[in-house]
């Protein structure tokens, strides 16, 4: 396969350079790489933030520093409506695993229209030992390339990058992934984490869970009308109950911990993180 460089080289003057950010390491890495390794490229290239509204505070404030550092503009893509108006048109169903109307139609979705039917190159954030694929368009008229994995960039990479420059995100304190703060990915130490560092968002997320809606199987070859209920963010039980279970689980971990050698910094412990579930498919652009 060519390396990224050679696509871009042999890439007529019309083609349109993307790099989609999502708040997250990866991909503000990518966006330092291009600039710092490769700027002919960064000059050409449009960096987009598909924003649903429901970010994180510390992701915005990222982002921000980002753009100063690359020195051009980040583009903020959006629909237009909040996230409680495609809740509605989803027929107040949550998103899930198994039906992310959520990336589709408040990530992707924007982005397939900024880009229209324009040829386009789209750099994605994905490293070389990584093993899952992330967005990758279906139109003909965009071909993704991969220049950590051209040229071989590992995780240890990408954090001195961030750290040689913009820092790490502050959310990764506690938590492994950029995205909405509802995001059902999230692990239970995770809403813990979102608890303890932003209550009125946990209190918005359990809202959802606590309103009342029409349900259906979505197993069916047809939407089929089960009743009323509440859906969860989880299959695991309520945003309480994963808490408290994140709760009683750090309290015994704490207690082996306390025993063990001094304590490290957020940024080394989060170094040591296993966050590379190739299950885990979190928005990525």
């Amino acid at each position: 396969m060519s390396h990224f460089s050679n696509i871009v080289k042999s890439a007529s003057e019309n083609v349109r350079h993307v790099l989609g950010l999502s708040g997250g390491k990866d991909s503000a890495a990518l966006a330092i790489f291009i600039k710092d390794q490769y700027p002919e490229i960064h000059n050409k290239v449009e960096y987009f933030f598909s924003d649903t509204g429901a970010e994180l505070p510390e992701a915005y404030e990222f982002l921000d520093k980002l753009e100063t550092y690359l020195g051009k503009p980040i583009v903020r893509l959006g629909t237009g409506r909040e996230f409680d108006h495609w809740l509605k048109v989803h027929n107040d169903m949550l998103p899930a695993a198994r039906a992310r109307w959520c990336t589709r139609t408040m990530k992707i979705k924007p982005f397939e229209e900024f880009v229209g039917d324009d040829p386009v190159i789209s750099y994605i954030g994905i490293r070389a030992d990584e093993n899952r694929e992330g967005y990758i368009s279906t139109k003909k008229t965009i071909e993704a390339v991969f220049p950590f994995i051209d040229d071989g960039y590992v995780k240890a990479d990408i954090f001195r990058l961030l750290e040689d420059t913009v820092g790490i995100p502050e959310y990764y304190r506690w938590r492994s992934r950029s995205g909405c703060y509802f995001c059902f990915f999230q692990r239970q130490d995770e809403w813990l984490g979102l608890k303890e560092n932003h209550p009125e968002l946990f209190e918005k997320a359990k809202q959802y869970e606590q309103r009342q809606r029409k349900r259906y199987d979505m197993d069916v070859a047809e939407k089929r009308y089960v009743g009323t209920g509440n859906y969860t963010w989880s299959n695991d039980g309520t945003l309480d109950e994963l808490v408290a279970k994140a709760e009683k689980r750090r309290a015994e971990k704490g207690i082996i911990a306390s025993s063990k050698g001094a304590p490290i910094t957020w940024q080394e412990a989060y170094k040591k993180q296993d966050d590379d579930d190739p299950e885990d498919q979190a928005c990525l652009i």
